[in-house]
């Protein structure tokens, strides 16, 4: 029989345990599980999911979980490399343990069982077990726990940590086990409450819908369209009622020059609830060859309001640009009054372009005998339907030969009528599979005294303003008229719920398979969300209402669950995902406008399956970069935020606190996932670290987070440490395969340093920083083959610092790891880790002459600086290639919202 030959430990080194028991601590402490409500979720931080095929390995994760087909490859070659280290017997008795530890990295609670919930929040190197589950696989194979731990960090913080686990239960289980009964493993799986419903929508106990929101755009002055132009840049067109239009990328920034200026002929005021105003854009359906777009706004025109349509050209200098000149008027429509002025234009997939007037204003349509809306006369209360296609020449507009009303004595560019003052109308692209539904056409019709409704629009549809308003008679002899033949809507509500209807959209988008087929829309007056969905058997539409994800249920990176109460539009990106407008002050000249993507926090699709490359966009001028500046608020059930009135909100920021703009205060999420690992000590070679300054004592930073097993992409995978050598303090296993091996490449046992002073060890342990941020802890490095750069100006023999230069301050003396400090406007300065990521580090590792990162650590893990040192920048965010981080997206130099506790360092290799 072969033997396999390991190197034991010396009984002196053991004796060492207070070394030991400051290792325990200190993964015990990084293992507590940090409490709260549950939701599904990955260890890359998103919701599960459904795999595109059944999962060969880990099989009970087929239908639902957090691996695809090639994370299940990985886990199941990472279990045969750990088997291959038993025999026949060992493999059977062991290897259901070890492939359902391995395999929980698929379940859909991967994210509790591991403790990641939260970016900001350690995470457990190995999933959480139930106790019972643990007594089982520590009395059968505990000694294959150094095997799951081996390539979890530095070899030398693991070699004898294991041994000590394994030899004693109640500290081995203490290390596994998560107390939380509900979700630990195996309980997880037969849990009746956590696996029922699994991967729906999540609902509250009033059965409302809990969606969650990803900020997109702000800063704008009442918002009232989105578009996108469907050529494959994935950009967006936002309308602010003054009059402008931006364009922006898909990446979220801003092109400083707008897209078009109205704001010198777009009649309206500053005084909330105006209806006037720039109310609408719709791009031609072939825009990229047509190069044609058309608006519909308010003027005056010698003291009589009017609605104007109007054509617009493409800049032929500029893609992201029309060309103000070419302006053409399609079609004007007086005023009477001036509210109920209508605003919607949309191309139907026939190619025409819809427009939908109101129906001239005041209350209840008192122009003529049956009111403007009845009267087939007039355009007022109508949805008209034109041809915009070859007038180059001629007539403005053609009538579709199919139009409903040409035989009568109508204006033939009706389509319906009957409609009070419709606010936001869409079309349904249909099912992605089987295309039902497509070219349904939707619209919110504000109503008068007592309800709102949602009509679904046919051609030659009456649908009964002022007869009727939702179901109800409003002018009962109207009402009573047999010829009235009116459309009934899909969907009304009483005005203790809104009184003011936002028509929304069908979802049919690809990142969110259960919002496939409802229809959501709003209230601007109550703020609040609603969705429809067709039962397709009866044809009837069933009711919910939707409510802002409570406590974990939206603790995702980069998602929210607030938003600003008078929900202005609802539109969809060329991808079909949703988004609506809103506003915290609801002025046309109050920048308080927020654009949201509605976000189902319970599935996603699986990944890859929604990925989109934007073709590139020619951009002329600047690009203005996007900074969220909502949060994300715990432990309440928000909805909506209102807003005072007069002013825009205030973004004070007291110490050592961060603010919202909106009115609540709240714990930020950050942006991108953080990993860790266990504190690496110096070489015994190197002195202990000498400081002429007295020591400080600032606030122990969070324990930092062990390194992630999946991943999230684009972030750290994981520290990369030389092979370590298994050492252990008691006998193997009988079942473990014995092979021999060679004196050269036996393993070695890693010595455990123990050169520092036992206060020293304890702060290094905690991530305290040994000493004040003088010149001797600050540690930083010119690329490789250049001379260093000193921190001063001017000087014989001494280079000048260019403005972006960077170093690393380390309380230990390691060159590779650090504080990141900036050099800007002469000082050095912290930077903030908001947004800060592994593309950030990549930059900052460059610089300093180091050819990758290793991990970004948040929360001031590397050490905090001095209250005398400046944050310099904020928000950053690079793609990796820029030469400094002044070159990233940024916030301005020395604006922010941060406190040193978040400090960002980095780890270079």
């Amino acid at each position: 029989m072969n033997v396999k030959i390991y190197t034991l430990v010396p009984d002196h080194t053991l004796e060492r345990a207070s070394v030991h028991r400051v290792l325990l601590a200190f993964l015990l402490l990084l293992l507590q599980a940090w409490r709260g409500s549950c939701h599904p979720q990955c260890l890359d931080y998103k919701p599960p999911f459904e795999p595109q095929q059944p999962l060969a390995f880990c099989k009970e994760y087929s239908k639902f979980g957090c691996c695809d087909l090639e994370k299940d490859e990985d886990i199941s070659v990472r279990f045969h490399t750990i088997m291959a280290n038993f025999d026949h017997s060992g493999f059977s008795t062991c290897g259901k343990y070890i492939r359902s530890i391995l395999c929980q990295e698929c379940s859909p609670y991967a994210a509790h069982l591991y403790d990641a919930e939260d970016a900001n929040t350690p995470m457990r190197m190995l999933p959480g077990l139930c106790g019972d589950y643990c007594y089982e696989y520590w009395r059968h194979c505990r000694y294959t726990l150094s095997l799951l731990l081996e390539d979890k960090g530095n070899p030398q913080e693991f070699a004898n940590l294991t041994a000590i686990l394994e030899d004693d239960r109640t500290k081995f289980c203490n290390f596994l086990e998560l107390k939380d009964k509900q979700y630990c493993y195996p309980n997880v799986l037969t849990n009746a409450e956590l696996n029922a419903n699994l991967g729906s929508v999540s609902e509250d106990p009033q059965g409302c819908l809990e969606l969650c929101l990803q900020e997109v755009v702000n800063g704008l002055r009442n918002p009232v369209a989105m578009i996108h132009a469907n050529d494959g840049t994935h950009r967006f067109f936002v309308a602010e009622q003054l009059g402008y239009v931006w364009v922006y990328l898909a990446n979220g920034s801003r092109i400083d020059r707008p897209f078009l200026n109205l704001t010198r002929a777009v009649l309206t005021s500053p005084w909330a609830g105006d209806e006037r105003g720039f109310l609408c854009i719709a791009l031609h359906p072939r825009f990229p060859t047509v190069n044609k777009a058309y608006v519909y706004y308010s003027v005056s025109v010698k003291r009589e309001e009017k609605i104007r349509i109007s054509e617009f050209t493409l800049s032929a200098h500029d893609e992201n640009q029309l060309d103000h000149s070419s302006e053409r008027t399609i079609l004007e429509v007086v005023e009477p009054a001036s509210n109920h002025n209508g605003g919607q234009l949309l191309f139907g997939n026939d190619g025409y372009l819809y427009i939908f007037i109101g129906d001239g204003g005041r209350a209840g349509d008192p122009f003529g005998k049956f009111g403007n809306s009845q009267n087939k006369s007039t355009l007022l209360g109508k949805v008209l339907r034109i041809d915009v296609d070859n007038n180059d020449d001629g007539a403005p507009y053609s009538i579709p030969s199919d139009n409903p009303f040409l035989r009568e004595k109508a204006r033939p560019e009706i389509y319906a009528y009957g409609v009070r003052n419709m606010w936001r109308c869409s079309i349904d692209r249909g099912d992605p599979t089987t295309g039902q539904g497509r070219d349904r056409m939707f619209c919110g019709d504000v109503g008068q005294n007592k309800y709102e409704e949602v009509d679904l629009i046919v051609k030659g549809g009456n649908y009964g303003w002022r007869a009727k308003e939702g179901f109800s008679c409003y002018d009962r002899k109207l009402c009573q008229n047999s010829s009235l033949d009116d459309i009934l809507p899909i969907f009304a509500y009483p005005h203790k719920l809104g009184k003011s209807v936002t028509g929304g959209y069908i979802y049919r988008g690809c990142q969110m398979p259960n919002l496939n087929g409802l229809y959501i829309f709003g209230d601007f007056m109550s703020g609040r969300l609603m969705s429809l969905k067709e039962n397709a058997t009866t044809g009837e539409w069933q009711y919910n209402e939707i409510c802002m994800g409570r406590d974990q249920t939206c603790r995702f990176p980069k998602l929210i669950n607030t938003y600003y109460k008078y929900i202005i539009s609802f539109a969809e990106d060329e991808s079909g995902e949703l988004y609506f407008l809103a506003t915290g002050v609801p002025s046309a000249t109050a920048r308080a406008g927020v654009v949201y993507k509605i976000v189902d926090p319970s599935r996603r699709a699986r990944p890859g399956k929604c990925s989109i490359k934007p073709s590139p966009v020619k951009i002329k001028g600047k690009l203005i970069h996007f900074h969220p500046k909502e949060e994300f608020v715990i432990n309440k059930k928000p909805t909506t935020t209102p807003m005072a009135m007069a002013t825009t909100p205030a973004t004070t920021t007291p110490t050592g606190y961060r603010t919202a703009i909106m009115t609540a205060v709240s714990s930020r999420i950050a942006q991108t996932p953080i990993i860790n690992t266990l504190p690496t000590r110096r070489p015994h070679h190197r002195p202990p670290i000498t400081t002429s300054q007295a020591l400080t004592s600032p606030q122990p930073p969070p324990f930092p987070s062990s390194t992630s097993l999946n991943q999230p992409q684009g972030a750290v995978t994981s520290a990369h440490y030389p092979q370590r050598a298994r050492a252990l303090t008691t006998p193997l296993p009988s079942c473990w395969s014995q092979k021999a091996t060679t004196p050269t490449d036996k393993p070695q046992r890693p010595t455990i340093n123990t050169t520092l002073l036992k206060t020293q060890e304890e702060k290094l342990r905690l991530g305290v920083k040994l000493g004040s941020t003088g010149e001797g802890n600050q540690i930083y490095k010119t690329p490789r083959g250049q001379g260093g750069a000193l921190g001063h100006k001017g000087g014989r023999g001494r280079t000048r610092l260019k403005a972006g230069s960077v170093r690393l301050v380390s309380a230990n003396g390691l060159s590779d790891r650090g504080r990141v400090e900036i050099f800007i406007r002469g000082r050095w300065g912290t930077v903030c880790d908001d947004l800060f990521n592994t593309k950030a580090g990549t930059v900052v590792c460059r610089q300093l002459g180091f050819s990758k990162v290793v991990a970004v650590m948040k929360r001031a893990m590397l050490g905090e600086a001095h209250s005398s040192v400046q944050i310099l920048l904020d928000d950053v965010e690079c793609e990796g290639g820029e030469s400094s981080l002044l070159a990233c997206k940024r916030s301005v130099v020395g604006k922010h919202n941060c406190t040193h506790a978040e400090d960002v360092g980095v780890i270079c290799a």
